[in-house]
């Protein structure tokens, strides 16, 4: 399922520093990172589920608009259903199959399943072509519970775009997850995939018709929808904070850009499409973009376009177009490196890499994602990146990947993993709701909004393993605290898993050998 097109059959040599270290299992890690998706389903769970300690949930989601919104994903360890890293995650997944999915094996399907998870919630959420749901769930008051998803008796209340309210950011990053998800299903479900791209096309006409952001537009009340993504906002900024005695909430608004997902959108449909209009459009507006180059996640797209596009115009087009993104592509890669003197991230003494914020492992996953791919196109056009006083070859861009992959895995200074359910010691006690809860199985009782602090406060271990969740992560001297207080540190969430699956797919083989078709 490679996504790289000329007719080419090399093999990556990787170098002495990408042994396989023994205690690493990049298969077991690959399944356990996609079966987490599963933890985090809300709605109507099928009898395929493997996580047996979740059940239905959030039944009657969408009902307040008359829409039915029942089903997507939970993003992190609350119940709020944010939809704009929800779309992101879809995307990533997709990614991750296009890239790797011939190296999946068995999990390839795994993989289609969680995508799927999402585009079939997405298309719910788009139905109607002047209405987009950006989110279900009011947080303020879904944060000031600890509830189990499947007893949760918050308000649903559904957040939508419509012309005189848009979200520019939401609708095309939704946009992103249906094109790259029908280049995802296209060879095994070809109704499917045609389905999602003609979905993906009008979408993107209603975020680049009605342009906006939709932290200024959505509901009566535009503060709840400000809490987008976790209480790790993608700059790191503390939102919400579990004392010991309540929960306190500090709403901090953030004005987002919008280009950057549209120029993404656009960058994914004219992948799904090849129509000179979608290129035309990421082609005129990328100078534009403005933004911080190393900047790759739920919320800004920079890093992601240069990459993405620099793989097209590696393989064709002109060179005043791949003038627009390769250039800017090598300088991203030459900012990742340790020792480069245009270097725009820290290190850990561990070798972790850092970018400021909490929640710091959506960082790493997204830009390892990164270095792998372009590393890929980088063999593809058989070119090394000058960065000022040294050279960057692809073995060196995969050599540091794997760093960070091993990092995570358990090769640092802690001994563990900071993957929940890998590894002989990995954290015990995450700040996920249902994982901290007992099970409907073991107390089928209601647990109402406060009912759940005891078992928050708790120095036992959660006593439920949300299996191949990765969590924030250690601190930047890495050290870690498995504490559920510490929100940064020990919640999962979606968006850090799905650029890790794609990871995972590729060191699970680490000399590839592959034919581009």
């Amino acid at each position: 399922m490679s996504r790289l097109s000329s007719l080419v059959t090399f093999t990556i040599m990787v170098m002495a520093t990408m042994t396989r270290a023994t205690s690493i299992n990049y298969a077991e890690a690959l399944a356990k990172s996609i079966l987490f998706f599963e933890g985090q389903r809300s709605g109507k769970l099928p009898p395929s589920q493997r996580m047996k300690w979740r059940k239905d949930s959030a039944l009657n989601d969408g009902f307040d608009i008359h829409i039915n919104m029942i089903g997507g994903y939970y993003e992190a360890g609350d119940n709020v259903k944010f939809n704009f890293p929800m779309a992101f995650t879809t995307t990533m997944l997709a990614w991750s199959v296009l890239e790797f999915g011939d190296l999946m094996g068995l999990e390839l399907q795994n993989a289609l399943e969680a995508i799927q998870w999402g585009t079939d919630y997405f298309l719910k959420a788009t139905k109607f072509p002047y209405i987009v749901v950006a989110q279900v769930g009011n947080p303020v008051a879904d944060h000031n519970c600890w509830e189990r998803p499947e007893d949760m008796d918050t308000p649903r209340t559904s957040y939508f775009l419509s012309p005189k309210k848009p979200g520019s950011e939401v609708s095309a990053e939704i946009a992103a997850a249906l094109a790259a998800s029908s280049i995802a299903f296209r060879r095994t479900d070809a109704r499917y995939s045609k389905l999602l791209l003609y979905r993906a096309m009008q979408v993107f006409h209603f975020a680049n018709k009605n342009r906006g952001s939709y932290n200024n537009s959505v509901g009566a009340a535009p503060s709840t929808v400000i809490l987008v993504a976790t209480w790790y906002d993608f700059h790191g900024h503390n939102i919400h904070n579990f004392c010991t005695e309540n929960l306190v909430h500090i709403i901090i608004i953030i004005i987002y850009q919008t280009q950057d997902e549209l120029i993404w959108g656009a960058a994914w449909l004219y992948e799904a499409t090849n129509m000179p209009k979608y290129r035309n459009f990421v082609k005129a507006n990328i100078q534009s973009m403005g933004g911080n180059l190393v900047e790759f996640g739920w919320d800004s797209k920079h890093a992601g376009i240069y990459v993405l596009v620099s793989q097209v115009c590696h393989l064709s087009f002109s060179l005043e177009f791949a003038n627009l993104f390769i250039p800017n592509a090598d300088k991203f890669i030459c900012s990742l490196l340790p020792t480069s003197p245009t270097k725009s991230v820290s290190y850990s003494k561990g070798g972790l890499l850092f970018r400021p914020g909490g929640s710091n492992l959506q960082h790493t996953t997204a830009l390892s994602f990164l270095l792998i791919v372009y590393a890929r196109y980088m063999h593809a056009a058989k070119k090394a990146i000058p960065c000022e006083n040294e050279v960057a070859d692809p073995a060196r861009l995969i050599n540091l990947a794997k760093s960070q992959v091993d990092y995570i895995l358990g090769n640092n200074p802690q001994g563990m993993s900071y993957m929940v359910g890998y590894g002989h010691k990995f954290p015990q006690k995450i700040h996920h709701r249902g994982s901290t809860l007992p099970s409907m199985d073991l107390h089928p009782q209601h647990l109402g909004c406060r009912d759940g602090d005891q078992y928050f406060k708790t120095e036992k271990p959660n006593p439920n393993v949300l299996t191949g969740a990765v969590v924030g992560g250690p601190a930047e001297d890495d050290s870690f605290q498995d504490s559920r207080y510490n929100v940064g540190q020990s919640e999962p969430t979606t968006y850090i898993n799905a650029p890790f699956v794609g990871v995972l797919a590729y060191f699970n083989k680490p000399i590839i050998s592959f034919t581009q078709k």
